[in-house]
């Protein structure tokens, strides 16, 4: 054996390492945050023609659409786009691991620490290869309001063909506020999501740039070594 074979470093995750952000996950990330804005924005304007209830009206400045009608068009519009992306997204996620990696596992006593963090301003957010359990809970909670928003979406828009899927839900009016208030949960997701992209810059520019590159085959993505932050 050469000294030069026995000098040479060892090769962790050999063909496995890749960037925290792949490029289809930018992709996608940038596409979604888009016709969030167009669904929220012609959203309002839509529920302004038959408010849910009396007291909230959205101001026009914010919503998108001159009449009812252009807000659905929009709506319409944004919607087979954020549903086509927002599948693509689910199939990479749990094809490549990634959800598994990324969002798991949820820990309790990590949770309740973290909020304790957060609620006194000293959460972390000095490893961006690793989320803290307040992330990884918003994130899978988001999903789980994406997909219901979907459902309610559909019962509202063809209640006749979907019939089975309006009485399960409770009806159409049911429908109509189960959506409102998915729509509402979203857009505090957002909120709180901007909010912290904007204290914690960096998340902004792994989010372009694709990140540092790990080897997801180790248990932990702390720093060390076998990760290569070049870009």
């Amino acid at each position: 054996m050469s000294q030069a074979h026995i000098d040479a470093p060892p090769t962790v995750g050999t063909g496995r390492v890749r960037q925290l952000h792949p490029l289809p996950i930018r992709v996608m990330h940038w596409i979604n945050a888009l016709t969030i804005f167009i669904m929220i924005g012609s959203g309002w304007k839509i529920y302004d023609d038959d408010p849910i209830f009396g007291w909230l009206q959205f101001a026009d400045f914010l919503t998108i659409g001159r009449w009812a009608q252009h807000g659905l068009q929009w709506h319409f519009f944004g919607m087979w786009i954020l549903a086509a992306n927002g599948l693509t997204y689910l199939i990479y996620g749990l094809r490549t691991g990634r959800f598994h990696r990324m969002l798991f596992p949820i820990s309790l006593r990590q949770l309740l620490e973290n909020i304790s963090d957060a609620l006194h301003f000293r959460l972390a957010h000095d490893d961006p290869t690793q989320y803290n359990m307040v992330q990884r809970l918003l994130y899978l909670g988001v999903i789980g309001v994406g997909i219901a928003i979907v459902v309610s979406g559909l019962a509202i828009w063809k209640p006749i063909q979907f019939s089975g899927l309006v009485w399960l839900l409770g009806g159409f009016q049911t429908a109509r506020l189960i959506h409102f208030l998915c729509m509402s949960a979203i857009f505090g997701f957002v909120l709180v999501h901007v909010t912290l992209a904007l204290l914690v810059p960096h998340t902004i520019v792994t989010m372009l740039n694709g990140g540092p590159r790990i080897d997801p085959t180790r248990p932990s993505q702390s720093p060390a070594p076998e990760i290569d932050t070049s870009i």
